[in-house]
């Protein structure tokens, strides 16, 4: 563990120092300690990434803790802070720049080891789950599970993240792949990009499709292994064969959806708050979009499904309060605030405007992804589990599924749903924007242009696996209808 010490009394940066010798000697762990008796010096010889783990005096003369931990922020956004203080008055502010936690004076081996430990298994999580990158942007922590796609175009690698995030950094790609390459869900579809299996929408003869609409360049050489390789990431049983227009062979069996794979909306204008809770969600394997007003949680919440909305309380314009009322009425998913103000009058108005629960921001990681995986599944629990049959085509609504003929149609979840929708008015003809409307609750015109996109592409996936009968009508100058086979 790479460890900074920044602290202006001088005897108390020597006790710390001492400790972290007595700790390395006692649990057999190393650990490179550097020491700074000013902010000024820490702050000229920080370049970000250089240190795990930064125990930072709260009160300094000329540059205080917190405003030094917002300007190292700057730089890194992965490195654990850990205030010193001699008042507990700091706790709650300290969180503001995303301290790890914060030791009153005079610190001792009970109160640092434990928290040493904590790091540490930290640090070993997050190894495992993703890695650091120093970019343009500064140093970020990449997650395995919200990494989209990995471009190179002449000496720049791209990291394309699925939020719509995009990291650069002047290396050649193969600085990385054999890591990443290490791991099932990626792959190697062209010489200059990598490809999480995760994401992929289809695979066509020259190019593979992200859910997120993104063309990947697919060499001839890699076509074939690639279709070999999603298969049995996605299905993992039974046994498959592939040919040039599609699937066929042996009844394929639906993967089960990963332990958390949740798609949650954090809404914070806090970036490196943001960064904290969204790498503990996708460390669960949940796949994270983040807004940092109310406005652009609610365009968010206008367009896609999602199954938790986690809602600071002191976002820019219109408070947390106020945005989950409007929330409310256009989702019926769980909202959770996720605050720092923990006084319980400010705890009951978040229970009043319609969050199902309210978070504190000093909640241990273990506790807070306890309560938002109970508050989905409770949630899910509640919803319809049923099967719909219309002559060929079974909808599994539990499942979220669709199957043709006892093959299962690789749809995207905005197509599924509109599937879904159209069939509950079955004969009725519906606008786009009132299947917009039934989808994300919203109905405006720009919204409509978007299902029409997903309904022509959910045709051709139609009239592709059973071309007998399109099951969705086009009705020109109207909208879409939805029409069963004749049994």
């Amino acid at each position: 563990m790479r460890i900074a010490i920044c602290d202006e009394d001088e005897r108390e940066l020597a006790r710390l120092l001492d400790l972290i010798t007595e700790y390395q000697l006692s649990s057999g762990k190393e650990a490179d300690c550097r020491s700074f008796q000013n902010s000024t010096d820490f702050l000229c010889d920080f370049k970000g990434g250089e240190y795990d783990l930064i125990l930072l005096d709260a009160h300094m003369a000329e540059t205080g803790g917190l405003q030094a931990a917002r300007e190292l922020r700057e730089w890194d956004r992965n490195v654990e802070i850990i205030f010193i203080s001699s008042s507990p008055e700091v706790a709650v502010e300290s969180y503001s720049v995303g301290a790890y936690d914060y030791l009153l004076r005079p610190v001792d081996a009970d109160s640092l080891f434990p928290l040493l430990d904590s790091v540490g298994s930290r640090l070993f999580v997050r190894e495992q789950q993703g890695f650091v990158l120093k970019s343009r942007k500064g140093v970020v922590r990449i997650s395995f599970t919200g990494l989209e796609f990995v471009e190179v175009i002449n000496k720049t690698v791209s990291f394309h993240l699925s939020d719509g995030r995009i990291y650069e950094v002047t290396a050649a790609l193969a600085d990385f792949e054999e890591r990443l390459l290490d791991r099932p869900e990626f792959f190697k579809a062209h010489r200059s990009y990598l490809v999480n299996l995760n994401y992929i929408q289809s695979i066509g003869a020259n190019r593979v499709v992200t859910e997120n609409g993104h063309d990947i360049p697919l060499s001839r050489q890699r076509r074939s292994q690639m279709q070999d390789a999603y298969m049995r990431f996605l299905y993992k049983a039974g046994t498959q064969t592939l040919r040039d227009d599609g699937l066929e062979g042996a009844a394929l069996q639906r993967p089960q959806r990963p332990e958390g794979a949740w798609r949650i909306l954090l809404v914070d204008d806090d970036m490196a708050e943001c960064a904290y809770w969204a790498d503990l969600l996708r460390g669960h394997g949940c796949i994270v979009s983040m807004a940092g007003n109310g406005r652009d949680a609610l365009k968010l919440v206008e367009e896609k499904l999602w199954d938790c909305v986690l809602l600071d309380v002191m976002i820019p314009g219109e408070d947390g309060f106020s945005i989950c009322e409007k929330l409310r009425r256009l989702t019926a998913v769980p909202i959770i605030f996720l605050s720092c103000m923990t006084e319980a009058d400010r705890q009951l108005k978040g229970f009043s405007v319609g969050g199902i629960d309210y978070i504190t921001k000093d909640t241990p990681p273990a506790l807070f992804w306890a309560k938002v995986e109970t508050r989905i599944r409770l949630a899910m629990a509640g919803q319809s589990r049923t099967q719909v049959r219309y002559g060929p085509l079974l909808l599994d609504l539990a499942g979220r599924r669709a199957v043709m003929d006892g093959k299962e149609l690789l749809l995207t979840s905005d197509e599924f749903d509109i599937l879904w929708r159209l069939s509950e008015h079955t004969g009725q003809i519906l606008t786009p924007e009132e299947v917009c409307g039934l989808l994300y609750g919203s109905r405006s015109g720009e919204a409509g242009q978007k299902v029409q996109i997903h309904v022509s592409r959910l045709r051709k996936k139609l009239m592709k696996a059973w071309g007998g009968h399109h099951f969705i009508e086009t009705v020109w100058g109207k909208g879409y209808r939805f029409v069963p086979p004749d049994d």
